[in-house]
Formats: C-alpha cells, sequence, structure tokens
C-alpha cells in the first residue's frame, strides 16, 4: 500500500467519524447524517490543504495534516448545523 492510499484511507475514516459522531451529538434524520457525512469530508479536504499550504505541521501524520483537517472538518459541520437549523429570530 503506498502512503498517497494509506492517507486517503485515513482521511476518508476521520471525515465518516466526525460526521457520524457530531450527527450522534446534535441528533437528527437520515437525510442529515448523509449531509453531516458531506460536510465532514469537504471540511477535512479543505483544512488538509489549508494545513499544507501555511505549512502547519503540528499533528501530521505521513501525508495527512490532522490537526487543521480536524479543525477544517468541525468548523464546517458546525457552520451546517447552524445553517440547517438557524436560531429563531
Amino acid at each position: 500500500m503506498t502512503l498517497a492510499i494509506a492517507g486517503f484511507i485515513l482521511s476518508a475514516l476521520l471525515a465518516i467519524a466526525y460526521g457520524a459522531a457530531f450527527h450522534f451529538l446534535v441528533g437528527g434524520s437520515l437525510p442529515t447524517i448523509i449531509v453531516y457525512l458531506a460536510a465532514s469530508a469537504i471540511g477535512f479536504i479543505i483544512g488538509h490543504f489549508v494545513g499544507r499550504f501555511l505549512g502547519i505541521d503540528t499533528f501530521r501524520l505521513g501525508a495527512v495534516y490532522l490537526l487543521t483537517a480536524s479543525i477544517g472538518s468541525w468548523t464546517l459541520l458546525v457552520f451546517v448545523r447552524w445553517f440547517l437549523n438557524p436560531p429563531p429570530e
């Protein structure tokens, strides 16, 4: 298994775990878990590339920038949650 494939599998598993954990914490229906999983994956990818661009090597595992990718994933999950359920006016 090459390093790129291992990094992709690690990233996919973490993004799925983050999306599922978020859905478990906040609740919701079947369509919302699909939205959370997609948002988690997109946020993970964005966070990874931000970490790579800025050169933040803290908690880097192989080719995956875990710290910034995790922050990106959770940030997008919170934003999507807020977007789906805006606060009352």
